[in-house]
């Protein structure tokens, strides 16, 4: 009895190491292939337009010491995340819009996953800790220099992407140790959590919990200092004596307040949601807003509603041309 029982048990485990998936397929925006070749074009010079804008924020914060402020100091950090952002999700949505899907390998599939779930925990975390800078800056004008001292930005900084990280290890951990035994075909154009806990033919509920409760901590929680601090402004506003005043208190708020609000409306329409859902094209829709359209976005709103942004770049681009006309 106990010699069938370990043939069974054996025969078991080998059947499931058989059919354990070892690859996802990512169906993409699969299309006509006419739609295909425009819809290739078309991200793929948003992907380099967003590595431009982005890779110009940056070198414009780091040249011009006029830029040396908390506020840019957190916009250099969201440009750089920006950037890395859309390289974790970008290559997969080109090779399925020129292929048709895309193969992606179990372990680079929770590569790809491990990123992304880092890479937007830091950006709720950045968005929280931008909103808490432009509530010193107007409701504690006095104690701004103290209360955003370099130092304090940095640790800022650093507790966003080291709590992201370890946000990510535990659920990537979780997500990946479930057991996939097909089928292996992924309704999105990356590898993200719900339509991998579609395939899971284990019980989900730990990864689940694991889950909700990151997106409270991580996704609720930077959204309500957003929201505290955005309130405690708005009050702060409103008691200013001249319009002009609160003018232009509320022009150093906006650009921040609409790249929060295009994000935060997107994220909580997917992710506020129980996790093991039907990854549908309006979710793949929705998805393609805060993983590349924001961080296209982003730079254009800062640079055209911030002057001081503005300065600096004309001034580079003064620069370039007087260097152009000496050459010659």
């Amino acid at each position: 009895m106990l010699g069938q029982l370990d043939f069974t048990v054996d025969k078991a485990l080998a059947l499931a190491n058989m059919t354990r998936v070892q690859e996802f397929i990512l169906l993409g925006f699969s299309t006509r292939p006419d739609i295909r070749g425009v819809l290739f074009a078309v991200f793929l010079t948003l992907y380099l337009l967003t590595l431009l804008e982005n890779t110009i924020i940056i070198l414009l914060i780091w040249s011009h010491t006029e830029l040396h402020k908390p506020m840019y100091f957190f916009l250099g950090n969201l440009s750089c995340l920006e950037m890395c952002y859309v390289s974790v999700t970008m290559p997969t949505l080109l090779l399925g819009l020129w292929s048709g899907s895309c193969r992606v390998p179990f372990t680079s599939c929770m590569t790809q996953l491990f990123f992304f779930i880092t890479l937007i925990c830091a950006e709720c975390t950045l968005l929280a800790s931008m909103a808490y800078d432009r509530y010193v800056a107007i409701c504690h004008p006095l104690h701004y220099p103290v209360l955003m001292r370099p130092q304090v930005c940095l640790m800022l900084a650093v507790a966003s992407w080291m709590g992201s990280l370890s946000v990510s290890v535990i659920k990537t951990a979780c997500i990946a140790g479930l057991s996939y035994c097909g089928p292996n075909v992924l309704n999105h154009f990356f590898c993200d959590v719900s339509p991998l806990l579609n395939l899971s033919c284990t019980h989900v509920a730990l990864t689940e919990l694991v889950d909700f409760i990151s997106a409270i901590v991580i996704l609720w929680g930077s959204l309500l200092v957003a929201l505290a601090s955005y309130t405690a402004i708005g009050a702060a506003v409103v008691r200013m004596p001249s319009a002009a005043a609160r003018r232009k208190a509320f022009s150093t708020c906006a650009s921040h307040l609409i790249v929060v609000g295009i994000f935060y409306s997107a994220t909580i329409f997917i992710y506020a949601r129980p996790s093991r859902i039907e990854a549908m094209d309006l979710n793949k829709v929705l998805s393609v807003i805060y993983t590349v359209l924001t961080p296209m976005c982003n730079p254009i709103i800062y640079c055209l509603r911030n002057k001081e942004v503005q300065s600096a770049l004309h001034k580079t681009l003064h620069k370039f041309g007087i260097s152009q006309s000496s050459d010659s």
